[in-house]
């Protein structure tokens, strides 16, 4: 299915001159129930956002490969992914750029009467993990394993699958603990769920301090080049749309049909977890510390997430200017 959001107002340029009639269309690949839905609905509506110079064309996708497929193909402009796949798409020549979109990151879950406190406790139970063995969560979690000498791949019943099965499973007590993302360890946690440690918190115990993105929206840096001021306003509106739907309830509730969610206590979790992930800093410093987590990832996984590669390539971070 294909829906068309079209922003009509002036745009004023710095020479004081309006064109209402020269707009950039930015075609948009969104998967359902990712919160990018939700932005682009506070922008479709509120009056102020819209006054930019760029019409956003919004395809739906079934999953995350389907974006990057769609991308690399040329049926969208822009999807939500992450740097490390910029990174490796550079390393073969391809022509990719990422900009910070979120810093929420994926937790581990247990029910509120296990005997799991700690990383050490995991140890004999049934682990389940969304995505495959080269999620990076998972990996992450191995590192900070491998730190604590805990050594976590030879010590648990691992399973792989997708989210929405991984809590299902977990409700069944069909596992013992969860690593997910965080909009379904949120909707876990709202039920009563412990959670043991997230995404930030595995960062921090690798020694890596700083808040870094790793979800962003990711483009073609040609494209990018060639539509520069419609990019840069239309992530300023997506900034000031996250804004709004984090300080105003009146927009959050126009919110709400699109987070399927119908009980009060989860739709205050999933909307605290979302304004938590807001991308406050991306500078240099961020930009080191992912490169910090790059060699993590490019360590534990041998090279098979990063590609071979030593560092992030050249050119992966996109810079507003």
């Amino acid at each position: 299915m294909r829906v068309k959001f079209f922003f009509l107002g002036l745009f004023l340029s710095v020479a004081g001159v309006s064109n209402a009639f020269e707009k950039t269309t930015i075609r948009i690949g969104v998967q359902a129930l990712g919160t990018l839905e939700w932005e682009l609905q506070v922008l479709k509506t509120d009056p102020v956002l819209n006054n930019v110079e760029f019409e956003v064309q919004v395809t739906s996708l079934a999953n995350a490969e389907a974006g990057k497929i769609a991308l690399q193909a040329g049926a969208v402009d822009i999807i939500v992914s992450d740097w490390i796949w910029v990174s490796s798409i550079r390393a073969t020549g391809g022509d990719l750029a990422f900009y910070p979109y979120s810093n929420t990151a994926g937790a581990l879950v247990v029910p509120e009467n296990s005997s799991i406190h700690s990383l050490e406790d995991l140890k004999g139970k049934r682990l389940g993990v969304a995505g495959g063995e080269l999620d990076k969560n998972w990996l992450l979690l191995q590192a900070l394993s491998q730190k604590e000498k805990l050594h976590l791949t030879e010590s648990v019943e691992k399973t792989f699958a997708a989210p929405p099965l991984l809590n299902e499973q977990i409700k069944q007590d069909r596992l013992d603990a969860i690593l997910t993302y965080w909009h379904f360890a949120a909707r876990l946690e709202a039920q009563g769920y412990r959670k043991i440690i997230d995404g930030s918190q595995i960062l921090e115990g690798l020694g890596i301090k700083l808040n870094v993105p790793s979800l962003g929206y990711v483009f073609k840096r040609g494209w990018g080049q060639a539509h520069k001021v419609a990019l840069n306003n239309f992530f300023k509106a997506t900034k000031q749309a996250k804004s709004q739907i984090c300080s105003q309830d009146a927009v959050w509730q126009s919110i709400v049909p699109l987070t399927h969610v119908d009980d009060a206590q989860t739709l205050a979790l999933l909307r605290q977890r979302y304004c938590q992930g807001g991308v406050d800093n991306w500078g240099n410093a961020e930009q080191q510390a992912a490169d910090d987590i790059y060699q993590l990832l490019r360590s534990v996984s041998q090279n098979k997430l990063t590609g071979n590669a030593e560092h992030i390539k050249a050119g992966t971070f996109w810079v507003e200017n």
